[in-house]
């Protein structure tokens, strides 16, 4: 099943991302988190490019493929675009289209320090309206409910969002956030905005003082009292600041469905007691 015909079930989309293990590791150590995470019965699951900058399409796209084959559960291989021309763009969604791979996220990428070839896409859109003339495939994009980082204007955010929706993307996945009120505020402009797409809400467990010292670097979401609280009671204490971590994004994901979310996308790290954990809160297994 398309992904995009998830979000026509009557229910909210549940689904988990992970990502491919670094260059020098064992890939078979994703495939047993990949074993237990999808017993856990998600919507869909998720594949990441590569982060910073990074990128593997070959793991991105295997991976991807082995969720599909071995476990039945619909797979979205992530695709950056920056840092590419357009012919690598074009072989690796072949490779893609060959695994059998029809579920893609169009996402420009960090930006490398080598900068982008003047054979490529600048933004998701280009990319976007690529993948849509290459086959039937179902596509996402990314938003982002605190606005892009590289963006001081959320009113120039929106109208970015409404041409991905033009160029055509199928459903959307928001940045993570730490603050359900910002999630809803956003949704509220996007919908003003005439952005009509599915829209899931990405959010992330804290695990470590530095996850989260990075992800403000990285993508600029604020956090809200509830969790410099959080890190100020456990800072000593990093056992406890993870389990205290997945406690508080269980009950933040309680109050996006409870208030009306179409769906959320639970970052998991690779980590199984983390999928368990919310999904039983949720009540989904």
């Amino acid at each position: 099943m398309s992904i995009k015909n998830l979000y026509q079930s009557g229910r909210p989309v549940v689904s988990f991302e992970v990502f491919p293990p670094k260059k020098d590791a064992n890939i078979e150590s994703i495939y047993e988190a990949i074993g237990h995470i999808s017993a856990f019965s998600p919507d869909f699951i998720s594949v990441t490019y590569g982060a910073g900058g990074s990128s593997n399409v070959n793991k991105t796209a295997e991976i991807a493929s082995f969720i599909l084959q071995k476990y039945g559960v619909p797979a979205l291989a992530h695709l950056t675009c920056v840092g590419a021309d357009k012919e690598r763009i074009r072989q690796t969604l072949d490779e893609m289209y060959a695994k059998g791979i029809r579920d893609t996220l169009a996402l420009r990428g960090d930006l490398p320090e080598r900068g982008t070839p003047d054979d490529g896409f600048q933004y998701a859109e280009e990319l976007i309206r690529e993948i849509r003339g290459r086959g039937d495939f179902c596509i996402g994009a990314a938003c982002y409910p605190e606005g892009h980082i590289d963006c001081f204007d959320l009113d120039i955010d929106i109208r970015r969002l409404r041409r991905k929706q033009e160029a055509g993307a199928d459903f959307l996945i928001t940045q993570l956030f730490f603050d359900n009120d910002a999630f809803f505020r956003f949704m509220e402009r996007a919908r003003k905005g005439g952005v009509t797409l599915p829209i899931s809400a990405g959010v992330m467990p804290i695990l470590g003082r530095s996850q989260i010292e990075r992800m403000i670097f990285l993508c600029g979401a604020s956090f809200p009292s509830a969790i410099i609280k959080l890190l100020h009671k456990y800072e000593k204490n990093p056992d406890d600041l993870r389990k205290a971590g997945i406690e508080h994004v269980a009950k933040q994901l309680e109050g996006l469905l409870k208030q009306g979310a179409e769906g959320v996308h639970i970052y998991t790290m690779n980590k199984p007691d983390i999928a368990e954990y919310c999904m039983k809160h949720i009540g989904r297994v």
